[in-house]
Parts: C-alpha cells; sequence; structure tokens
C-alpha cells in the first residue's frame, strides 16, 4: 500500500484540497483508496459525504483523536494532516508514509511557517537519508501579482522540489461542494485547472 501524507503547520494553506484532489486520482485510477482525516475539523470526511455514489468510491477513516490503522484491501491511503502538528506528531506519521505533499500559499506568515515544517522534515531521519519523497505545492497562486512573484523566490531556497503550481480559482470549493474534484469534472474550463495537477500526479503514479 503506498501512503500519501499531506501535510504542513500553517492551517489554511488547501491541506484538504490536496487531500481530496490525490484521493479522488487514486481511486479515479481503479485503485482501492481511503482518507484518513487526523483534523479535527473532519473537512475531509465532510468532502466524502457530499460525494456522488456514481464517482469512485473513497472510504473515509475518522483519525481526528487518534491514527488507527487502515482496513485491509488498501490499494492508496492519503493522511490529510491536523495543522498544529509536533514534532513527535510529524515523525509518527512520516513513519507511516511513503510520500509527503506539502502545500504552501504565497505570503509572509505562509512562507515562514512552510520553512519552519520543512526545516522539521529535514532532521527526520526517513527524510534526511531520502527514504522519504517530499513534494512541494505552489497554491491558491494568482500570477503576475507580488505575493505569486515573492513565492517564487522563497521555492528557490526551500531544498525541496517544488513539483507543481496550482492557480487559486472559484471552482475548487465549486466541485468540494460537490464531493468531487476538477480531475473529476467535465467542463473545459475545470480541465485546464486539472491539467496543473499532472506533475504531481505522475510523480504519485511511478
Amino acid at each position: 500500500m503506498l501512503t500519501v501524507l499531506v501535510g504542513n503547520i500553517k492551517g489554511g494553506c488547501g491541506k484538504t484540497t490536496l487531500a481530496t484532489h490525490i484521493a479522488a486520482f487514486f481511486a479515479g485510477s481503479g485503485l482501492a483508496t481511503a482518507i484518513g482525516d487526523c483534523d479535527r475539523q473532519r473537512s475531509s470526511l465532510n468532502w466524502l459525504r457530499r460525494r456522488s455514489d456514481a464517482l469512485p468510491p473513497i472510504a473515509g477513516l475518522d483519525w481526528s483523536k487518534d491514527v488507527g490503522s487502515p482496513a485491509k484491501g488498501l490499494a492508496r491511503l492519503v493522511i490529510d494532516a491536523p495543522a498544529a502538528m509536533h514534532h513527535k506528531d510529524v515523525e509518527d506519521l512520516i513513519d507511516i508514509s511513503d510520500i509527503v505533499v506539502v502545500p504552501v500559499l504565497p505570503g509572509a506568515f505562509d512562507e515562514d511557517a512552510t520553512a519552519h515544517f520543512l526545516e522539521r522534515l529535514a532532521k527526520v531521519k526517513a527524510v534526511r537519508k531520502n527514504k522519504r519523497a517530499v513534494a512541494v505545492i505552489g497554491n491558491r497562486l494568482r500570477p503576475g501579482t507580488r505575493a505569486s512573484d515573492h513565492l517564487d523566490g522563497f521555492f528557490g531556497g526551500l531544498g525541496f522540489q517544488v513539483v507543481a503550481r496550482l492557480r487559486d480559482s472559484q471552482i475548487y470549493p465549486s466541485v468540494a461542494a460537490q464531493g468531487a474534484s476538477v480531475l473529476e469534472a467535465r467542463d473545459r474550463r475545470a480541465a485546464s485547472y486539472a491539467a496543473e495537477w499532472r506533475p504531481l500526479l505522475d510523480m504519485l503514479a511511478r
């Protein structure tokens, strides 16, 4: 089973959007998939409750109090991590994961928090010895704005691979309200946003 951890200590950076889209990708590929929701708000689980039976099924695991054991037979597990993670929590979640996906928004506060989180990651033995892949994702970018341009400079000093850059759009809350993703939407507008996910999805499909 491949396990993907979506995490950052900064709240509101889009962890649930990343987690649900990654899970939708795996499920759409015909793989038995579950989301382990570690956040007390249970946003991923609420997304799953709105999901249509016509879409590929995704199991939900309520890990908001304790991290449990996934059911047997799963091929893919996506963990939606809580924002307030202590160093021990980071190590424990990384220990059961194969890939760590870190979303970051443009802006000084988000960049500072993400840099701190990445420093933590770099100290974890499995990451330090390259036994866990780390993918940084620029999220809710608005091309041409000063904040987004500044984020490019921030990316340059990370020491981790920046895999994808995702534009900001109201299409994301729109599809989330249906328990879906832009990867599953059928209109032309969604397709242009779905294309931005391809570098990350290609990495996860290896």
